[in-house]
């Protein structure tokens, strides 16, 4: 298989894109390290993935560098080597700037921008010394349009997008590829796991979304094809393009979309 031999850690890993990603690198032969703040969560992933004979779960709280540290010198005591390690860990908010409480804007950043940065500086040692890698950030169609309400989630997104494609350039020499992933709107439990939710949410409700597997497939052959960036589903890709074109005409969508929202009481 394609992976054979290849060790794969994922953060974030007990639930949606993040167990997607595991069960596709598993299933194309790759040991997969499953990480997660509940170490029930991520074992019982683990067994869903399958593969149990070369899949390992860790209890691994992104925030804190010494959990980060620790998962990574388990994974090489088990496995001697990472040849993919995938920030998935996030957490979302729904809240307006002027009301959001500050708490929770660093609570949110803690996860998803910082907690990025200590894995992928936590991994690239490690990835030299080997002769290479790749690091696979999990971002948002969210990183490149500002989307009402959750615009410090966007925010958090904007910043791993910028600082993706800033490392790619400066890891190209150490044969260290950085992808980033932006999916549109997924489908899973995710927005269960908000640090804050008063306002309402523009997505139509008619808006199913993508599946967490679909954005899983996209990641691995993006990863297959050494790619920079992937946008799935790829009909968002006109949707970036013309707002980066007329950002106006976007926003008169969105604005739209508020009128039919209103705000929690």
């Amino acid at each position: 298989m394609e992976m054979d031999g290849k060790v794969v850690v994922v953060t974030g890993a007990s639930m949606g894109i993040g167990e997607a990603i595991a069960k596709v690198f598993a299933g194309a032969g790759a040991s997969v390290v499953l990480l997660s703040r509940d170490a029930n969560r991520a074992e019982a992933a683990r067994h869903r993935v399958g593969h149990t004979e070369r899949t390992l779960a860790l209890a691994c709280d992104v925030r804190n560098p010494e959990d980060v540290g620790r998962a990574l010198a388990l994974t090489l005591h088990h496995f001697d080597r990472v040849d993919v390690w995938v920030n998935n860990a996030g957490v979302g908010i729904r809240d307006s700037v002027a009301d959001m409480e500050t708490s929770a804007l660093r609570e949110l950043f803690e996860t998803n921008f910082f907690g990025a940065i200590c894995c992928m500086q936590s991994v690239v040692p490690a990835m030299r010394e080997a002769g290479g890698g790749t690091i696979i950030n999990i971002s948002s169609v969210a990183g490149h349009i500002p989307v009402p309400f959750m615009s410090l989630y966007s925010a958090s997104k904007f910043a791993m997008n910028a600082i993706g494609k800033g490392a790619r350039l400066e890891l190209q020499p150490d044969h260290i590829n950085v992808l980033t992933v932006c999916p549109g709107y997924v489908s899973t439990e995710f927005g269960a796991h908000v640090v804050a939710s008063r306002q309402g949410n523009v997505r139509p409700k008619s808006v199913r979304g993508i599946t967490a597997e679909r954005v899983a497939r996209a990641a691995y052959r993006g990863y297959l094809k050494h790619k920079r960036e992937v946008v799935v589903p790829w009909t968002m890709i006109p949707v970036i393009k013309l707002y980066q074109l007329l950002p106006g005409l976007v926003e008169f969508g969105l604005a739209k979309a508020m009128k039919r929202t209103k705000p929690k009481q």
